[in-house]
C-alpha cells in the first residue's frame, strides 16, 4: 500500500474563497431587495463558509502521517468534518424557517428585484463551477470531506435556482407572499441535505463496509485464486477517509512452507492493490486441513458468492467439501 499522505487543503481554500465571495454578493442582494428568500440563500452560504473552514482543519489533520499514537493515521478526521457540516445545516435551516414564518405573517414589500436576480445568477455560476470541481476532486482522492463539500455547494446551486424562480414569480405576479414560501421550501431542503451528510459520516465512523462494486472487485480477485486446495472466508472491508482496509483468511495446504504461503498472499495483495487505490490488505494464512482454521470466521463479513463465507471440511480427508465461494 502507498502510505504517502495527500494534502487536499487547496480545495478547502478554494471553497472558502467561493463562500466569502458569494456571501458578500447575496448579502448585498438581500439588503437591496429585502427578500427573505435571498436572505435564506445567503445564510446557506454562511454555512458553506464555516463548513469549508472545518473541512480545512480536517484535511490538514488527515494529511498528517501515521505515528506511534495514531498507528492507522488520522484519515477518519474527515468524517467529523462532514458530520459537523450536517449539524450546522440544521441550525441554518431552523433560522431560515423562523425568519420565513415571521415574514409570512408580516409581509414586507420588496424592491430592486431585478438586481437580486442578476446577483443570484452570478452566485449560482460560481458555486456550480467550484462545487463540481471539488466534488470530482473528492471522488478522485476518495475524500468524504471534499465529496460532502462539493455536494453541498451543488445543492446550494439548486437552492439558489429555487430562490431565483421565487423572486422572479414575485416580480411578475406581485404576490409577495411567494417570497417567504420559497424560503420555507429552501429551509426544508437544507434539512434534507444535512440529514444525508450526517448519515454518510456516521457510516464512516462506524466502519461500514466498502461500496458494493469495490467488494465485488475484491471477491472476483479472491475467486480467481481459489482451487481444490485453496479457499477463503471471513472477508472484511472498511474505509477510513481515503484509505481502504481489507482483511481475509486464506486456507492453503498445510505442507506449504512459510515462504510459499507468504508469496501466495503477496500475489493476492498485489492484485487487490492494482484494482483499488490507497488500500491496506491483511491476509491470514491457515492450513486448509486443520478444523481450527474454520473457527475464526467473524460475525460480520462480506459473503463470497452469496453464501455464508464458510467452507466445510471433510475431517477424514482434510479437504473442503465444496467450493461455492
Amino acid at each position: 500500500m502507498n502510505t504517502e499522505t495527500v494534502n487536499l487543503t487547496k480545495f478547502a481554500w478554494l471553497s472558502i474563497a467561493a463562500a466569502v465571495l458569494t456571501i458578500s454578493m447575496k448579502a448585498a442582494a438581500y439588503i437591496l431587495t429585502g427578500s427573505v428568500s435571498l436572505l435564506s440563500d445567503a445564510m446557506e452560504s454562511v454555512v458553506n463558509l464555516v463548513a469549508a473552514i472545518v473541512a480545512l482543519y480536517a484535511l490538514t489533520l488527515a494529511a498528517k502521517p501515521a505515528d506511534s499514537h495514531y498507528t492507522f493515521g488520522r484519515s477518519k478526521a474527515e468524517y467529523f468534518s462532514a458530520a459537523i457540516e450536517g449539524a450546522m445545516i440544521f441550525g441554518a435551516a431552523a433560522l431560515i424557517l423562523f425568519v420565513s414564518v415571521q415574514r409570512l405573517l408580516s409581509p414586507v414589500s420588496l424592491d430592486n428585484l431585478g438586481i437580486g436576480l442578476v446577483v443570484s445568477v452570478l452566485t449560482t455560476a460560481i458555486n456550480g463551477l467550484v462545487g463540481y470541481y471539488i466534488l470530482e476532486s473528492g471522488k478522485k482522492h476518495s475524500s468524504p470531506t471534499l465529496v460532502a463539500d462539493g455536494k453541498h455547494l451543488l445543492t446550494d446551486v439548486i437552492t439558489t435556482v429555487g430562490v431565483i424562480f421565487g423572486v422572479f414569480l414575485v416580480k411578475i405576479t406581485g404576490l409577495e407572499i411567494l417570497d417567504p414560501i420559497v424560503a420555507i421550501i429552501v429551509g426544508f431542503n437544507i434539512i434534507w441535505i444535512g440529514t444525508g451528510l450526517i448519515r454518510t459520516s456516521l457510516a464512516g465512523l462506524l466502519d461500514a463496509t466498502l461500496p458494493e462494486e469495490e467488494n465485488h472487485t475484491i471477491v472476483t480477485i479472491l475467486k480467481s485464486f481459489q482451487s481444490e486446495t485453496v479457499s477463503f472466508h471471513g472477508l472484511q472491508t472498511r474505509q477510513a477517509g481515503r484509505l481502504r482496509f481489507v482483511r481475509v483468511d486464506v486456507q492453503v495446504p498445510g505442507v506449504w512452507t512459510v515462504r510459499e504461503g507468504h508469496d501466495f498472499a503477496h500475489q493476492i495483495e498485489a492484485q487487490i492493490e492494482e484494482k483499488l487505490s490507497d488500500v491496506s490488505v491483511t491476509i491470514h494464512v491457515e492450513p486448509i486441513e486443520d478444523p481450527t482454521s474454520y473457527e475464526d470466521i467473524p460475525q460480520g463479513f462480506v459473503p463470497l458468492d452469496g453464501d455464508d463465507g464458510f467452507v466445510p471440511v471433510d475431517l477424514e480427508t482434510g479437504k473442503p467439501i465444496t467450493f461455492q465461494q
